[in-house]
């Protein structure tokens, strides 16, 4: 039995590498690419029209996908809370900051997520919505800006009550729940310093910040798994520049049972490359990754596109 070749060695020949043209015109297992997580944005159309089971699925990849779909249908209520308010001044400007608390109900939740807002940014929030969901949220208070008094306990205490109801209210209108809008407004800055601090080469500060946000994000796009795998991918990036294989490994399994077999995802075949990679590093089984991805190639044949980490700094450039 021949040995398998390392990753980066040239590429083999033989059965697998000699197919046909008619293996590159089979048909794909993957239906349209999802929305990225980041400017390019996505909706709740998408979401809800995401790809069900595929006959080219192994067992393994669809046992995957019914649990999936079987975790998807439980549903996750959130609890939010303005647990405190702080004023902040600056040298041009003077506001409260709101500290958001968003906690899962029904289990203890070890993982719950503290945010800070501003008012801008719940009136951004607002403005957002009213441009897509004005009919679902008309009954949904926002509280109003006032010219005087913003910066008295009185206020400010007023406001932390009306916040709450507010991010409620939201979230109990499943579109709303589930729109880029809501999601941004919960994730998109501490996302973005991220992302940014990744593309500084800040690694450690980054990762802190991605595992920090990323059981709020896994908590509010159940209903979609792909959402989180950008973030997977940078984590496993961040971890594999700072020497721990085994823990960009594990990240990379993550991002991959999340995008089971859709091959036509821009993630795909960058993250299997780098988790052949790792595999090979960590002794682990690579030559059925690579396998995996040189059937992918062969089905759909591309040019080489851009490696995870090159993927990853170009999230939330703008």
């Amino acid at each position: 039995m021949a040995s398998a070749e390392p990753p980066g060695s040239p590429r083999r020949t033989g059965p697998r590498a000699q197919r046909t043209a008619e293996a590159t015109q089979e048909a794909s297992a993957t239906g349209p690419d999802f929305p990225p997580l980041g400017p390019e944005g996505g909706s709740d159309a998408d979401a809800e029209g995401s790809r069900g089971p595929s006959s080219s699925m192994t067992t393994r990849e669809l046992q995957e996908y019914w649990r999936t779909e079987k975790g998807c249908r439980k549903p996750v209520k959130l609890l939010f809370e303005i647990a405190s308010a702080r004023i902040e001044e600056r040298r041009v400007a003077k506001f409260v900051m709101y500290q958001i608390v968003v906690i899962q109900t029904g289990s203890f939740d070890s993982n719950k997520a503290i945010l800070e807002r501003r008012y801008s940014d719940f009136q951004a929030l607002q403005k957002s919505l009213l441009k897509t969901f004005r009919e679902e949220i008309e009954d949904v208070a926002f509280p109003k800006k006032h010219l005087v008094g913003n910066f008295t306990p009185e206020m400010i205490s007023e406001r932390k009550l009306a916040f709450k109801e507010y991010l409620s209210q939201l979230y109990a209108i499943r579109c709303v729940r589930r729109s880029r809008e809501f999601l941004d407004f919960l994730t998109r800055p501490e996302l973005k310093e991220a992302f940014g601090c990744l593309r500084a080469g800040q690694y450690t500060k980054a990762l802190d910040i991605l595992v920090h946000m990323m059981p709020l994000q896994e908590k509010l796009t159940r209903h979609c798994p792909l959402t989180l795998v950008p973030v997977l991918c940078a984590v496993l990036v961040c971890h594999r520049e700072l020497e721990r294989p085994l823990e960009a490994f594990a990240a990379g399994e993550r991002a991959l049972e999340r995008l089971q077999a859709r091959e036509g995802h821009r993630y795909y075949a960058p993250l299997l490359d780098a988790m052949i990679r790792l595999a090979y590093a960590l002794g682990k089984d690579f030559v059925s990754l690579q396998e995996r991805l040189e059937d992918s190639q062969l089905r759909k044949p591309a040019p080489r596109g851009f490696t995870l980490k090159e993927l990853a700094v170009r999230e939330y450039l703008c």
